[in-house]
């Protein structure tokens, strides 16, 4: 059997596209964020395979069909391929709340299946997310979460510090997430960039500030 490799999971709503309080329920509502495809053709070049792993509840709501749902996929892996990044395949968990999944995140079904489909080696790997469930996801198999502050980000922060600490990092988006990834594969980890610290700074009264 070969060798198992870390990878990069992603979430995609928030992290990859624009977010939606309504669900992005067609390819016209999808948008990318700026310089998420190049950071994912950046993330690419590290060898590591990236996954996909997305909560789209909005199927068994009704509100999309998976077909509708599989032609969103198709079309943003086309478009990131095209520009030389690579996505080994996307997961996604179409339950709701009340269905109590293991797919769903928190729970990291998503992730178990990747590493069995793919002989991945999830203590070795990223979970990237806009979410504390995305967070808790990639905790719960040893992964390394980076909280983005885009999507629903900056909503978390509070949430994700309180039950995480220290044991994550932070970044502003997907490209400050791929310094945190490049560093840590380089065996300089760090929890959070100068971009974030920047911004927060920002925020906060001076006296606040050195905390940061």
């Amino acid at each position: 059997m070969s060798q198992k490799t870390g990878a990069i999971f992603l979430d995609r709503d928030g992290v990859i596209n624009e977010n939606s309080s309504d669900h992005v329920k067609s390819w016209d509502e999808f948008q990318f964020i700026p310089n998420a495809i190049r950071t994912i053709c950046e993330l690419t070049e590290t060898g590591l395979p990236i996954f996909v792993v997305t909560n789209q509840a909005a199927v068994n709501r009704g509100l999309m069909s998976v077909e509708t749902l599989n032609d969103i996929h198709s079309r943003m892996l086309s478009i990131i391929s095209g520009q030389g990044g690579k996505i080994t395949k996307v997961y996604f968990c179409p339950h709701d709340n009340h269905e109590k999944c293991n797919c769903r995140k928190p729970e990291p079904g998503m992730l178990l299946q990747a590493a069995e489909e793919y002989n991945i080696d999830l203590k070795k790997s990223f979970m990237v997310g806009d979410a504390w469930t995305d967070i808790a996801a990639g905790r719960a198999v040893g992964a390394h979460g980076i909280l983005l502050m885009t999507g629903r980000g900056r909503w978390n922060v509070a949430t994700s510090w309180d039950k995480f600490g220290m044991d994550m990092s932070a970044a502003v988006d997907v490209a400050d997430a791929a310094y945190i990834v490049k560093e840590h594969l380089a065996g300089r980890p760090v929890n959070t960039t100068d971009r974030l610290k920047n911004a927060f700074r920002m925020g906060l009264r001076s006296q606040e500030a050195w905390v940061l």
